[in-house]
């Protein structure tokens, strides 16, 4: 079973500057997500995907493969995870002359993951021939049943619109639900091939969120810093 690890590394972030070489304990901050994927004998081989030639360069240094550069169609703001996996994987296919059955997409913003999360994902997809993929998620502490919309810049309505009055339900009443979480994911050949990053039947991987960081702001930087304070 070929299995490609893609370790997606844009230079142009807007919340944090250069995150994804930030020094995090030491270390860039990519590089505690290099490393965690070099500890998986499962995968077949573990790439960066950058536009940047100096995120190139430091990623080899601690031990991926940049087989090559982005390219810059697929580096913009506007560009969707697709571009980036699909560009990745067939690429890789033609370098390594190999199919690859799955993506697993690691994200440079979670540095601190729990162990054995690949070797347990893997398991959990490889088991269910009829999924598309496999996404960490964890549950949301901000129910969107409680969220409110600004309407002509002057009044709020509930968000949700196809109950009555729902941020009046009993807390205990509502829905559970998930959001995305950076830790894993894993996505099937075909899956990509039909122009998708999930497709419409996808695991969950439920994580605690306090096993759960994610880097989007200085502020989650400063966080991850202080909550996980090792050496």
């Amino acid at each position: 079973m070929n299995v490609l690890c893609v370790i997606p590394a844009r230079a142009g972030s807007k919340g944090v500057k250069n995150k994804n070489i930030r020094d995090f304990k030491g270390k860039p901050l990519i590089a505690h997500t290099i490393e965690y994927a070099q500890k998986c004998d499962l995968l077949t081989k573990i790439i960066v995907s950058t536009d940047s030639v100096k995120y190139a360069e430091i990623s080899k240094e601690y031990g991926a493969d940049v087989p090559f550069i982005r390219p810059e169609k697929f580096a913009k703001d506007s560009s969707q995870d697709i571009d980036f996996i699909y560009h990745a994987l067939f690429e890789c296919e033609k370098l390594y002359k190999l199919q690859f059955k799955y993506v697993v997409l690691l994200r440079p913003t979670s540095p601190v993951r729990l162990s054995n999360l690949i070797e347990k994902g893997l398991a959990l997809i490889d088991s269910d021939p009829n999924s598309t993929s496999l996404k960490a998620v964890t549950e949301s502490t901000e129910h969107p049943y409680r969220h409110w919309e600004l309407y002509d810049n002057s009044y709020i309505a509930g968000y949700e619109k196809t109950i009555h009055e729902p941020y009046n339900l009993p807390r205990q009443e509502l829905p559970k639900l998930y959001y995305s979480a950076g830790d894993i994911e894993i996505i099937r050949r075909e899956t990509i091939i039909n122009g998708s990053v999930s497709g419409e039947k996808i695991i969950p991987f439920i994580l605690n969120k306090k096993d759960v960081i994610d880097i989007d702001t200085n502020e989650d930087f400063n966080n991850a810093l202080e909550k996980y304070d090792y050496k």
